[in-house]
């Protein structure tokens, strides 16, 4: 499978990101007491460690076929915790697969989280047949999927194309005043609103760049290519390992904006049940600006939609500053519990 970052420096830099624009797209509370706190760091470290549990589940689509989907769920004794509900991440793509996320249960380090791969990429099944592959398909495999595991009162993490699928669910419980589930509240961490809108930020975002460079000397497309990625990807001096793996190791079937080209956030029926309490999150030098969010607003029927970005870091905030990410996430889901 070729990497990403290789097939970026074989097309103009315009028509890479177009491309592969998704694939760009990934507690303690202050206390006097000594011994609260070193009890907490202890437990902290011990969940750190706790075991994972792994498996897969079988889904269908409408014309009988069965695909089967790869799960990870990190601190399975915490599934049902009344305290610290767990969480269910959604990674982004399409078809960049969850393993980027896996640094979630270090920052995160006391609830349990469910992991796993969409259809058509990491461990999971990638059936050939695009007909086998949609948004609400993908509805569809996350519902049975917490069904078959048992997951009934979680918050909802969506990573970049995660945060649309994310989205997607819960307006799909809402339209449906669906009671089976209890989403306490959801993160849409660095997640558009409409897929043409980002198309045009991140070209405008690219000639910004174009035109610093030009000012001072001639730059490549490959290294055009790589200057985007360190201002607004990932800042960190080397692209993490995690991360490069989960872009080589991509999807190849339904994957980038060219699967979802024509998506824009729609609000669910005037008489759909309300939405649960939503944040969204984006970082400072993101290239899911502050405009590529704006559209969540009219999206949701909820009132208690809150907007948080966080300096110094872009599309890939958890990897750049990961105590900082964490602490966000842990503390607004500690609000919904």
């Amino acid at each position: 499978t070729m990497s990403c970052m290789s097939l970026l420096t074989m097309v103009s830099p315009r028509k890479s990101f177009r491309a592969a624009l998704f694939f760009l797209f990934f507690y303690a509370k202050t206390t006097n007491s000594f011994v609260v706190r070193s009890e907490k760091t202890l437990l902290a470290s011990l969940l750190r460690a706790a075991d994972a549990n792994e498996g897969s589940v079988a889904v269908s689509r409408s014309d009988g076929s069965k695909h089967h989907l790869a799960y990870r769920i990190v601190r399975p004794m915490s599934l049902s915790s009344r305290q610290a509900a767990p969480i269910v991440a959604l990674h982004g793509g399409p078809s960049v697969p969850s393993n980027y996320l896996y640094p979630l249960e270090q920052v995160v380090p006391y609830r349990a989280i469910v992991f796993y791969d969409q259809l058509g990429c990491g461990k999971s099944d990638e059936p050939s047949d695009l007909s086998q592959y949609s948004i609400q398909d993908s509805v569809q495999d996350l519902k049975n999927l917490l069904e078959k595991l048992g997951v009934r009162r979680f918050h909802l993490y969506g990573q970049s194309y995660g945060g649309i699928l994310a989205f997607e669910y819960m307006k799909h419980l809402a339209n449906t005043n669906d009671n089976g589930v209890e989403c306490l509240s959801a993160v849409l961490s660095s997640a558009p609103t409409n897929v043409k809108q980002i198309e045009a930020e991140a070209d405008r975002l690219i000639e910004v760049l174009k035109s610093e460079q030009a000012a001072t000397d001639e730059i490549s497309d490959e290294e055009l290519n790589n200057l985007f990625q360190k201002t607004h990807q990932c800042r960190l001096e080397e692209m993490p390992k995690i991360l490069a793996d989960a872009y080589a190791n991509a999807g190849t079937v339904w994957r980038g904006t060219a699967a979802i080209a024509d998506y824009a956030a729609t609000p669910p029926k005037e008489d759909a049940a309300r939405m649960p309490s939503s944040m969204i999150l984006r970082g400072e030098y993101d290239f899911v600006s502050e405009e590529s969010v704006e559209g969540w607003k009219s999206a949701f029927n909820t009132k208690f939609l809150r907007y948080k970005t966080l300096e110094g870091c872009s599309h890939h905030g958890m990897l750049e500053k990961g105590d900082l990410y964490g602490d966000t996430l842990d503390s607004y889901f500690g609000e919904y519990d």
